[in-house]
Parts: structure tokens; C-alpha cells; sequence
């Protein structure tokens, strides 16, 4: 017998649109939703960032809600590698979820490393597509001064032999080249920070 074609099972699966859109949900929120996306390494700030900022926008009348790269990783992102398809796979989902929650009129704030250019831009355009508005914020940091920060203890075992792959050390980080919001959070504290990032991105 031949090779049987086997049917593509993406051919049964049909969007089934609502009569609700996001611009109906925007205004029963009072609120059009976004994504604030934090990309930087390990111990730049990213996490305390985002707590400051959902904590602001929460305590201002926002609806936010922050998706954090390590938080994630304990559900949706449960069982990922850290190898480049692993973390890619890992900022798909992320931002697939981003979406859905800017779609509601939620302001999403996701701090991940993401550190491949090309799994942010897809990000990106995955939000435009769904006419959604997409921050990308780079929350810079030299390398030393993060090694020094060490939160997580990271660097230490890095430095140890204990780690492989730490992004920055052993695996590369691409550095956004043009950001809607480029922090260095090695002279400003978080606050300052958080000002700038809402300021710009939110107004």
C-alpha cells in the first residue's frame, strides 16, 4: 500500500468570532489593554520592575496583571528547556497569553529574559496582527553589576561550574535595538524607573 497523506489538523480548527470586541471590553473597563514586554538579564531588575509597575497601576484604577518569565515556568511554561528552542517556545506562550489579556483591557506586564531578538519581534507582531499595543522595555544593566546582584544565585554557580547556558555568560543576550523604553537601572531605582516606563508607554 502507498503513503496514506495524513490530513492537516490545522484544517478543522475555524476561528469562531464573538459579537464582544476589544473595543467594546476597553470601554466597559475604562481602559484600552497593552503589553509592557521587560527584557534584560538575570538580576537587571525585571522582576522588581514589574511588581512596582502592576503595583502602581493596580492602586491608580488599572486593571494589570504581570506574567513572570520564572512564575510561568511553574504552569504554562512547566517542562520547557532552557536550550534557544526552549526559551523560544517558552516567549511564544507568554506573549500569546499577553495578548489575550490586552484583548480584555488589561494592561500585561511581562518580565522575561527573552533573550533572541527574533522570538520578541515575533511577539511583537503577533500583538499588531491582533491590533494590540506592544512596549518593549529594555531594562539594561552591565553584566558586572548584575553578577554582583546575583538574586538568584546564578553567577555564583555560573562562575562555579555548577551552570551552563546563563545568558550573558555562556548563552548570548541580543540587546534590543530600539526599544519604546531603554531603562539603566544601574543609576536609576526602581521607582524612577517605573515612572519612566508608565509615562512613555502608558501616559
Amino acid at each position: 500500500m502507498g503513503n496514506t497523506e495524513q490530513p492537516d489538523p490545522a484544517a478543522n480548527i475555524h476561528w469562531h468570532a464573538g459579537v464582544i470586541d476589544a473595543a467594546a471590553r476597553a470601554k466597559m473597563c475604562g481602559q484600552t489593554g497593552l503589553t509592557l514586554w521587560l527584557t534584560g538579564i538575570s538580576g537587571s531588575g525585571k522582576s522588581t520592575l514589574a511588581v512596582e509597575l502592576e503595583q502602581r497601576l493596580i492602586s491608580s484604577g488599572r486593571l494589570a496583571y504581570r506574567l513572570d518569565g520564572d512564575n510561568l515556568r511553574h504552569g504554562v511554561n512547566a517542562g520547557l528547556g532552557f536550550d534557544a528552542a526552549g526559551r523560544g517556545e517558552a516567549v511564544r506562550r507568554a506573549g500569546e497569553i499577553a495578548i489575550l489579556l490586552a484583548d480584555a483591557g488589561v494592561v500585561a506586564i511581562v518580565c522575561m529574559i527573552s533573550p533572541y531578538a527574533d522570538d520578541r519581534d515575533r511577539v511583537r507582531a503577533r500583538h499588531k496582527a491582533h491590533g494590540m499595543k506592544f512596549a518593549e522595555v529594555f531594562v539594561d544593566c552591565p553584566l558586572a553589576v548584575a553578577a554582583q546582584r546575583d538574586p538568584k544565585g546564578l553567577y555564583s554557580r555560573a562562575q562555579g561550574g555548577q551552570l551552563a547556558g546563563l545568558t550573558g555568560v555562556s548563552d548570548p543576550y541580543e540587546a534590543p535595538t530600539d526599544p519604546e523604553v531603554h531603562l539603566h537601572t544601574e543609576r536609576s531605582d526602581c521607582e524612577a524607573c517605573a515612572r519612566e516606563v508608565l509615562s512613555i508607554a502608558i501616559g
